[in-house]
């Protein structure tokens, strides 16, 4: 099996993650995460819409893990981001933060919304 060796560019992907915290860059961040283009950025969880609605000219999809199990999003900041045009899926948060490497691999733009396990 031939390996190959991926580039993230000036991205950084989800190290790790484990009870509260995750691991980018080799450093903890405790509580809800938010990476795009720009690096991690402090994010409000799900009350903070605006957050996310920044990061629509940066990405094409942002993937919202909602922590240990999939859950829906508030009717509020699923309206606000529909209306400003935000391309997001919801899943939980180990498989948005899967997802979320996989698709930065391969060079599309996307970012990642996450609240901890």
């Amino acid at each position: 099996m031939q390996m190959k060796e991926i580039s993230f560019g000036a991205a950084q992907p989800v190290d790790g993650y484990g009870p509260g915290f995750f691991r980018v860059g080799g450093r903890a961040v405790e509580g809800a995460l938010c990476l795009s283009v720009e690096g991690a950025l402090a994010w409000g969880g799900l009350e903070d819409a605006e957050t996310l609605v920044r990061l629509a000219d940066d990405a094409d999809v942002i993937f919202i893990g909602t922590g240990t199990a999939m859950a829906p999003l508030p009717k509020e900041l699923s309206e606000r981001l529909a209306e400003a045009g935000v391309g997001f899926e919801i899943m939980n948060s180990p498989s948005a933060c899967r997802t979320y490497n996989v698709l930065l691999g391969e060079g599309r733009r996307v970012a990642l919304a996450v609240l901890p396990v």
